[in-house]
């Protein structure tokens, strides 16, 4: 897995208990997965289409820094789905996995559109 961006938690980033608010995280995965697909992909128009169960497996609290891991599962012909884990940089322990999410590209009119892709691209890497 490669792990693509680093997020620093802040105060802003916490919920009552003092640690990362889910909320914020499962935001900070979505921009990275939206990114990573519109690199992979060639194109700006990705929604998220598909989310799989989300695992919270441990907290991070303020001034972690944690990372988000990508790996593409496979290429679809409009979508592109993949897997995401996010850990704590310094201890290497997970926070959160999420086993698939499909990213489908559109066309200007908001509709699937057929991307031909079928490998990883190393711009993305």
């Amino acid at each position: 897995m490669l792990f693509h961006t680093r997020k620093w938690v802040k105060p802003e980033d916490l919920n009552p208990n003092s640690t990362l608010f889910g909320g914020k995280l499962l935001a900070w995965i979505d921009e990275e997965l939206a990114l990573y697909s519109i690199i992979q992909l060639q194109n700006s128009r990705i929604v998220t289409k598909h989310m799989s169960e989300i695992n919270f497996r441990s907290s991070a609290k303020k001034g972690d820094i944690i990372e988000i891991g990508i790996d593409v599962v496979k290429f679809g012909k409009t979508s592109i789905t993949l897997k995401c884990e996010v850990r704590n940089i310094m201890t290497r322990e997970t926070i959160i996995t999420v086993d698939t999410i499909t990213m489908v590209s559109l066309d200007e009119n908001g509709k699937p559109h057929e991307h031909g892709k079928t490998e990883v691209s190393v711009l993305a890497d």
